[in-house]
């Protein structure tokens, strides 16, 4: 397993910061993208430690399936929706996203 950098919740944050309203990623594309695949859940880790002062989209991080990974109908998965419909994207009823439509490419 490949060592991850030091500063890894400051690129994922970077990164995360990178993805324009109206468009998603994944956990497991975002570690692709800064060169460690199979790292989804570092991403996930990083993004759940991240202080109060960075305010990033984290609304438009989620699971490979365009799931969010907060407990499905809790608090915080209805905020994740209520952001992501306010951007125009419109997940189906169980909050799945349809990744090929609103997928950030960068």
């Amino acid at each position: 397993m490949s060592q991850l950098p030091l500063d890894w919740a400051e690129r994922v944050w970077a990164l995360v910061a990178l993805i324009p309203e109206g468009r998603v990623s994944s956990y497991g594309k975002l570690a692709q993208l800064l060169g460690f695949p199979r790292h989804a859940r570092h991403v996930g880790r990083a993004l759940s430690e991240t202080p109060p002062h960075i305010d990033i989209p984290w609304h438009r991080v989620l699971n490979g399936r365009g799931e969010c990974s907060l407990a499905f109908q809790s608090e915080g998965w209805y905020v994740q929706m209520a952001l992501l419909r306010a951007e125009g994207i419109l997940p189906d009823d169980q909050g799945r996203v349809n990744l090929t439509k609103y997928g950030w490419q960068p």
